[in-house]
């Protein structure tokens, strides 16, 4: 028997993300779906992106969108009229939220202040700048085209152009000592955004540090202990601040937390258009997974030619959604609720799981809601595993 009500997901909302697949280069450590090229038709990538938009308007009349983001690659590399001719075929598909989050993800060397001006009339409202790091040497490790100079202005521009502006870094980078990362990201808020997404480095299999990892090549790496050190001391610092994590990686002002990556965490609906791009959309009484043709040119090509032929449609079964909706749940400073994930699976979680955690400290709970605490956040898969593996039957 299906378990999960029509209506989970209006718990989160409706978002719509949208993958441009095209960088300048590609960094070493990176495992997203991007691609280098020299010449990009923009007009026929336009066409395809608002293909899709009108293929899946279809299947989702009457909903109201509460956020679009712009990920890959490399967005901030679209021209201004393909921005503004999405935006447009988005606002003639679906009824917009009032507080509708836009955002477009933008590396600091292909920050222009006219382009951003341009993307800022079309509609786009909140803008992720990719920093990585504040240290010349390590911006040049990781494989970044800009500068720290580079980096600085174009937080000035976002922030002159944009009312919500991100900034990502990573730490645990090659011979980073806490002291250093201490100092990095105090100069890091002292920009001022009102979110901040700081990333552990990890080691991906298939990139190029994957590969000089496997040949013992990546040399500097932090001990265990030295990278537990630094979450922890990330956590004091955004916290003292007034940024506290509302996730893992994620920290905000209260009221400046990213709402299309809530979407994603709450276990909302949304629509992903592009190559590679992942989506989650309930349509009738089932939830599907879909996932897009990796390939730019093979995606670019038979959206064209046959819209939606480039999508893969998986249905979701009870415990595949009762699974995800518990793995992003518990990533979030919130937690997660024990009735609605009794509602997704058919099913509890194990009385006798929760207490073992609770006894551990890697949980806390009040009344019908489950949290991980500092220390349980990175024992996350550990944690999932022995709640997951024990269920009783729902009453």
């Amino acid at each position: 028997m299906d378990a999960q009500p029509y209506e989970d997901w209006r718990h989160a909302g409706f978002g719509l993300y949208l993958h441009w697949p095209f960088c300048q280069s590609k960094c070493p450590y990176c495992d997203f779906n991007s691609h280098v090229a020299t010449r990009i038709d923009q007009s026929r990538w336009l066409q395809a992106f608002e293909s899709e938009i009108d293929r899946v308007g279809a299947l989702t009349q009457g909903r109201i969108l509460n956020s679009v983001f712009f990920g890959g690659g490399t967005p901030s590399l679209m021209e201004a009229a393909t921005v503004q001719g999405i935006l447009d075929r988005v606002r003639a598909t679906w009824t917009l939220a009032n507080d509708i989050e836009i955002t477009l993800e933008a590396n600091p060397g292909s920050v222009e202040a006219a382009r951003f001006d341009a993307y800022a009339k079309a509609g786009v409202n909140r803008v992720s700048l990719g920093i990585q790091s504040l240290d010349a040497e390590d911006l040049r490790r990781l494989g970044r085209i800009h500068s720290v100079d580079e980096a600085a202005k174009a937080i000035a521009i976002a922030q002159s152009t944009f009312d919500r502006v991100s900034i990502d870094l990573i730490y645990a980078r090659q011979n980073q000592t806490l002291a250093a990362w201490r100092d990095e990201l105090n100069r890091a808020l002292d920009f001022g955004t009102s979110h901040l997404s700081l990333y552990q480095l990890t080691i991906e299999d298939g990139t190029v540090f994957g590969q000089m990892h496997a040949k013992n090549l990546l040399r500097g790496l932090p001990e265990e202990d030295l990278s537990a050190d630094m979450f922890e001391l990330t956590q004091e610092i955004t916290r003292a601040a007034g940024l506290p994590a509302y996730e893992v990686s994620n920290h905000a002002r209260p009221g400046d937390e990213s709402r299309h990556n809530l979407i994603y965490w709450r276990m909302g609906d949304y629509a992903g258009i592009g190559p590679g791009a992942h989506g989650r959309l309930t349509l009738g009484l089932t939830r599907f997974a879909t996932e897009a043709e990796r390939q730019p040119t093979p995606w670019l090509n038979r959206t064209i030619t046959h819209p939606g032929s480039a999508e893969t449609t998986d249905r979701l079964s009870a415990e595949d959604r009762a699974s995800e909706y518990l793995m992003f749940a518990l990533r979030l400073k919130e937690g997660a609720s024990l009735s609605r994930f009794a509602a997704l699976s058919g099913a509890s979680l194990s009385d006798l799981a929760l207490a073992e955690m609770k006894g551990l400290g890697f949980l806390t709970q009040d009344a019908d809601r489950i949290s991980t605490t500092e220390t349980g956040v990175m024992m996350l898969n550990g944690i999932l595993r022995a709640l997951l593996a024990n269920r009783q039957s729902a009453s």
